[in-house]
């Protein structure tokens, strides 16, 4: 069984996720998180394979959710959906540790977009950026 954390400070949203993982045979939502606070506690507890999670979220944002989800369970896949359409926040989400070809999806013309090559290709310009700054 893959257990998989959603987390969204809309109840909506997390309904119609969850709604989606659970057509999924072998595919089980473990917990559901209303901001990335939670979010981080739950995964701590649960200990999920996967952990969706909304890119704007009260007390923690996406970002530092994922960051510090990662950061103690490196092995939990990070997946970041977001309704913005930017560069820099697809650089942003890798660079915190979501990974994968689909560490970022948008929703586009009733579907999802994976933001796989130009997010990759975003995180290395990201990372250049920071890097510069960082040098000046």
């Amino acid at each position: 069984m893959l257990h998989i954390l959603i987390a969204d400070d809309h109840s909506i949203m997390r309904l119609g996720v969850r709604a989606l993982v659970e057509e999924h045979p072998g595919w089980e939502v473990c917990g559901e998180a209303a901001n990335g606070r939670e979010a981080v506690e739950m995964a701590e507890r649960l200990r999920p394979e996967i952990c969706i999670v909304d890119v704007s979220m009260p007390e923690l944002n996406g970002i530092e959710t994922t960051r510090r989800i990662r950061a103690v369970l490196p092995g939990t896949e990070v997946v970041v959906l977001t309704v913005h359409d930017s560069e820099d926040l697809a650089a942003s989400v890798l660079a915190a540790g979501a990974r994968g070809p689909h560490a970022l999806l948008h929703p586009q013309g009733g579907g999802l977009r994976r933001r796989s090559a130009r997010a990759r290709q975003a995180s290395g310009a990201g990372r250049a950026r920071a890097a510069h700054a960082a040098r000046t």
